[in-house]
């Protein structure tokens, strides 16, 4: 493996570290209220969200597109999904916004979470029988969304409380459509791939 492919896949598993230092952060935002660690918090996403978009890009540029990377920067998302998402329902829960909105968000992160891993499965079935498994333009739109929605979600549950109540009310407003538009989205992505990997599916279970 060359440099230029060991920087790309560098800057893919930095999201790893990055992804639990937004939790810890996060957490101790919660627990002791500090603006200071909600800063480095929302820092931490957008550091996640550069890596995401950096490494594809300097993958193509340096020409170092491997499988491998088209493997592990779905992973990677999976796993900022996985720990940001529930992180987001139980903070919404803390802060006392009521049922409705730690619901909502804790419906979005279990419909992320299955989507991920049905399309993971589906890749593998693909990926065994030669298929391409790059990710689709609606699962890179998708995620390409999803860093600054969580960011936005993020940033009203930690200083909305500073606002006027009409303020406050309305960015809530706007939590809701914004989990509610990435929610659908992730329902049509959903069908998306398993429309594009059925005849992998149908071929490995035998199914005419």
């Amino acid at each position: 493996m060359n440099a230029k492919a060991k920087t790309v896949n560098l800057i893919t598993f930095a999201r790893l570290p990055l992804i639990f230092v937004w939790l810890a952060l996060a957490v101790a935002r919660d627990t002791t209220g500090s603006t200071a660690c909600a800063v480095f918090a929302l820092a931490a996403i957008a550091a996640i969200g550069l890596s995401d978009m950096f490494d594809g890009y300097f993958a193509r540029k340096w020409h170092v597109v491997s499988q491998f990377g088209k493997m592990a920067d779905p992973l990677m998302d999976k796993l900022f999904y996985a720990v940001s998402l529930p992180a987001l329902a139980y903070f919404a829960a803390r802060r006392g916004d009521g049922c409705a909105h730690a619901l909502m968000l804790l419906l979005f992160a279990v419909l992320y979470i299955v989507r991920d891993l049905w399309v993971t499965f589906m890749r593998s079935l693909g990926a065994a029988q030669g298929a391409e498994v790059a990710a689709m333009m609606l699962g890179k739109v998708r995620t390409a969304l999803t860093f600054p929605a969580v960011g936005f979600i993020y940033l009203y549950l930690v200083f909305s409380h500073a606002l006027s109540p009409a303020l406050s009310k309305a960015a809530l407003v706007a939590c809701f459509a914004t989990e509610a538009g990435m929610t659908a989205l992730n329902v049509v992505s959903f069908v998306s791939y398993t429309r594009a990997y059925m005849p992998y599916i149908k071929k490995t279970a035998n199914v005419s």
